[in-house]
Parts: C-alpha cells; structure tokens; sequence
C-alpha cells in the first residue's frame, strides 16, 4: 500500500519538479494513515520526520516498521542509505539512535532555488531552515521588490529576504528574535552576494516589541509568518498568541506601509480567523491558493493573505 502510494505521487511530483527546476520540494505527506511520514528532498538528500502518533507499536515493532518503510522509500526513490536525514521522536534514551545518527557529517549543505542559494541543515534542528510551501509567495515578493524598503519580520532564516534583495530592494531589514536563525540568514544574504551593510540588516527583537518603535510609512513590503504561538524567555513579559494578536500585529504593520504598501501575512494556525472587523483595511486578500506550490496541493495547512494600505 505505501510502496503503491509512494511510486504513484513520486512520479507525478518528480516529473513537475524537474520541469520547474526545483530541487528542493516535498514528496509525501502523511498520505496514508498508517504511514504518518513526512518525505521532502533537498537536492540529493532525502529528508523523513516521522509525525507524532499514537501507534500502539512495541520499540521493537516500531523499529522494524521503520526498517521496512526505510526500505520501501530507498527502493522507490533510488536513495542510497547514507543521503538519508531521519527526524523521530524520543520515546526513551537510546532509542533509534541508529536513525538518528544518520548524515550526521556534513549537516549543513546548500540548496538551490529559482537560481537562489541556501543553507539547509536536516538534522540539527526542529526545522531544516528553509519552508518549502512558501515557494511561490517568495517569488511574489521578488517581484514586486525592485527598489522598495522591505521588512522582514519573524524572518527565520531570511530567505524573504533573500528574494527580496534578488529582486532589487532599495534596502531590507530581517528580524528574528533568535541569533541562530539571524546568522543563518545573514549567511544566506552573503553566499547570495547581499553584503552591504547599508542596505541589508539584521537585527534581533521580539515583533510585537518592535514594531511600535517604527515610524509611519517606513516601509513598502512587509512580510510576516509568525509562529501560531510562542513564549520565548526573551519576549519581555509576554506571549504570542497569533489567533488573539494578529489584528494589532497587523494594523501596525499597515501603519510603517507606505501608502500602497503591501503585507504578506501567513499562519499555520489551522483554525484561524481573520478578524476583518479589526484590521484597518479593507483591502485584504485570501491568496493561500495562488501560493500553493505543485508539491502541496490538496494537504497545505496554512494561510496566506496580502493586504494593501
């Protein structure tokens, strides 16, 4: 069944990627029930997470059920072992440390992307560095970039900001609230020739704390994909709750847009609701559909938004 499954939308998948030019994209998701797998290439890497469940598996039941999928997945997308990044959870320590210490040399690679470069890392941390479903919405942004200040915010590993530098900003501020994703994109920025200081920064604050300090129509782009929730220690006093802050996030966004400005908000808060009644503008637009990539279609659980000022 899963063998099936895999040759079936490999074939599909994999001829729509070469023909677009990507090689990075995602392969399997959670397709079958019983098979609760995650599958995306990076290049000639292949990345699998395993996603939480309740399986009612032995270790040792699980670990053979692996082993098979394992097997199943080098057969059908002619991998050999050692290209293999396999992310699962800890049930006890020790555990599956076989899995775990696979393509540990060499964590960090590069991938290309519509003729951009960037650091990917598939085994080290929670995410590989850079998010896939978001394909066509950086390319949007490149497109309307050329000679506009954008702003990047909850930036990650900045490669909005990448896109936008590619497609000519006058100048682009990346924010993060972590100094490991902020040096990753600022590596990102360099290894794509985006070095000058005076137009390109990074700089490291809690969003919501950040933005009333901004003045009014600093900025023409402005994109924002904030975590659905976070508590971090350096948030002053505070937490991010996105279903309850996204209108004031927003209308302050709309406020350092210059007139005619432009902010692409998105969250994979899968109950979300826009409160519209709040938000000061009226020009909103649902563009979750038109920035779903081939890779995603029929299982993207995110939204997308561009509102104008």
């Amino acid at each position: 069944m899963f063998r099936n499954r895999l040759q079936k939308v490999f074939r599909h998948l994999g001829k729509q990627a070469r023909k677009a030019g990507v090689s990075a994209y995602r392969v399997y998701d959670h397709d079958l029930p019983e098979y609760p797998l995650c599958i995306e290439f990076y290049g000639d890497q292949l990345y699998i997470a395993e996603y939480k469940r309740r399986h009612n598996m032995t270790d040792e039941e699980h670990d053979a059920w692996m082993e098979e999928s394992i097997s199943v997945i080098m057969d059908v997308l002619q991998v050999p072992r050692e290209v293999i990044h396999l992310k699962l959870r800890q049930r006890k320590p020790g555990r599956l440390a076989q899995y775990q210490k696979l393509g540990a040399e060499g964590n960090e690679f590069e991938v290309s992307e519509n003729g951009l470069i960037f650091y990917v890392n598939l085994q080290d941390y929670l995410d590989t560095g850079l998010f896939l479903d978001h394909r066509i919405t950086r390319q949007m942004v490149q497109e309307i970039s050329r000679g506009k200040r954008v702003l990047n915010l909850f930036a990650y590993t900045g490669s909005f900001s990448v896109y936008a530098a590619a497609g000519g900003a006058s100048e682009v501020l990346t924010v993060d609230l972590s100094n490991t994703y902020l040096k990753w994109a600022e590596r990102n920025m360099q290894r794509n020739g985006f070095s000058d200081p005076e137009k390109f920064t990074i700089k490291m604050a809690d969003v919501k704390q950040f933005l009333p300090s901004l003045a009014n129509g600093s900025y023409d782009i402005i994109v924002m994909d904030p975590p659905t929730f976070s508590n971090s220690k350096k948030m002053k006093d505070d937490i991010l709750d996105i279903q309850r802050d996204h209108a004031e996030l927003i209308n302050q966004c709309l406020r350092i847009l210059s007139p005619g400005g432009a902010l692409y908000f998105s969250t994979n808060f899968r109950k979300f609701e826009m409160d519209t009644d709040a938000i000061h503008t009226k020009d909103i637009k649902d563009i979750t559909r038109a920035t779903t990539p081939f890779d995603f279609e029929g299982k993207l659980f995110r939204f997308c938004y561009l509102l104008k000022k």
